[in-house]
């Protein structure tokens, strides 16, 4: 009880502080630039989709979807320009055209304008050598505004149509952007489409903001804030209805991190002195040990399944990552490959680890937890804060590219690489949030 009035009390601070809100530029799109091309992506082909209907449709959803596809690294969609015909459904379809250009596959739609405002959209995927459709999906009554969201569910449909892997297209990117304003820094927690579309600030703070950790089921951020003058982990509701400082603790307060429930928090805490890592149960505040040593443990991350924990700790001179099973306490180092590893991840189907691995720089590197296997996928210098999508295919994460920080996604197998920048400032801070309930 004592803890949790001091809570109260901090959290009347930060309102304030949140509140007392100032002007910055407006934020902008993250820019995605696909840096490098991927051998061995398939060619597809992603005809315009017909308009029907006395208004236009505000976004252009076949554009939206061939940019995904390509961005995924999978694919290499067919420069429009060089499509043979514009088939919007199978009667208008000549298979003729489209055999011997190499293509398997023809994504073709329509886009229908209702006289109540609202917007009807089909998409078809064609297998061209089986001459016949694999998938064929139609959205109703769809508001103008969620137009874009549904090219992103589209998207997924496709990818895991074609892939057997479900799609991270309908998800949200969240994000920290730093500006400068004369001698003052201004820090900004966005939140945006997974292509960087549709931002919007979450906090805007002239202190550092860090850490940002997606819920479970996407409903809150839990990030480290400096805005009372020393570090706070806080959870914000992204609906605007709650805002919570939940450990205030002297000392470090740092590393959020949600268990696969949505029950707990894991966190690095010093109030005992060093710094080691805690779960607090999100529903009674009640803190629970769980690391116990001289050394710096920190940057926990959970296993897919709750019962275990893997984070980064020093007690071996250098930083290397250790698991700990919750339920026997038993710990093992797991990183073995070079003399400095931190910041482990687990990816969402348990198979790999990310990790920020010194080589030639500090690069991420990634662990074949079944296996042994591992690579280093980047070759960025100043690499950090890994964070894998939903379907475990791809990762984003931090990088520093010609003196300024940008986010950067490259795929688990190291193919495909695109960089992510805003115009007017850096970003850093990176947080993959899950799907997006449909």
């Amino acid at each position: 009880m004592k803890v949790f009035d001091k809570v109260k009390s901090k959290f009347a601070v930060l309102l304030v502080a949140s509140m007392s809100l100032f002007s910055i530029p407006i934020q902008a799109s993250l820019v995605i630039e696909i840096t490098d091309g991927v051998e061995n992506a398939l060619p597809i082909a992603v005809v315009p989709f017909q308009q029907q209907g006395s208004m236009r449709a505000p976004e252009d959803i076949a554009e939206i979807v061939q940019y995904n596809l390509r961005r995924s690294g999978r694919f290499a969609p067919l420069p429009e320009n060089q499509l043979p015909s514009r088939p919007s459904n199978l009667e208008n379809l000549v298979f003729e055209n489209w055999q011997g250009l190499d293509i398997d596959h023809v994504i073709m739609g329509s886009i229908v304008s209702r006289p109540d405002g609202l917007f009807d959209v089909e998409v078809r995927v064609v297998d061209i050598l089986r001459r016949q459709q694999v998938l064929g999906k139609r959205w109703r009554s769809i508001p103008r505004a969620q137009l874009r969201q549904v090219a992103h569910q589209m998207s997924d449909d496709i990818f895991f149509e074609l892939t057997g892997i479900p799609g991270a297209f309908n998800t949200r990117l969240a994000y920290v952007t730093v500006r400068n304003q004369g001698d003052q820094r201004h820090y900004t927690l966005e939140v945006s489409d997974s292509d960087g579309h549709n931002p919007r600030p979450i906090l805007r703070s002239r202190m550092p903001i860090m850490s940002p950790a997606w819920s479970p089921d996407g409903t809150k951020l839990a990030y480290v804030s400096f805005e009372t003058g020393r570090s706070n982990v806080v959870v914000q509701h992204l609906d605007g209805s709650k805002r919570e400082i939940v450990a205030d603790f002297p000392g470090i307060n740092s590393a959020p991190a949600w268990s696969p429930d949505g029950n707990s928090l894991a966190l690095t805490l010093s109030k005992d002195g060093n710094a080691d890592i805690f779960i607090m149960d999100m529903r009674t505040r009640v803190l629970r040990k769980v690391t116990r040593h001289w050394a710096i443990e920190t940057e926990p991350s959970w296993a897919p399944d709750g019962q275990a924990l893997y984070y980064n700790s020093d007690r071996r001179g250098q930083p290397q990552i250790f698991k700990m099973d919750l339920n026997s306490g038993q710990e093992d180092r797991v990183s073995f490959e070079g003399r400095y590893n931190a910041n482990p991840v687990v990816s969402p189907n348990g198979r790999y680890l990310a990790m920020v691995h010194a080589s030639n720089g500090f690069n991420i590197g990634l662990q074949d937890l079944y296996n042994g296997d591992f690579i280093v996928l980047t070759n960025t210098f100043l690499s950090e804060s890994p964070s894998f999508a939903p379907n475990s295919d791809m990762l984003v994460y931090a990088m520093n590219r010609d003196g300024k920080g940008q986010l950067a996604i490259v795929s688990v197998r190291g193919r495909s690489s695109q960089v992510l920048r805003v115009a007017d400032g850096q970003v850093r801070e990176p947080a993959w949030g899950p799907r997006i309930s449909q």
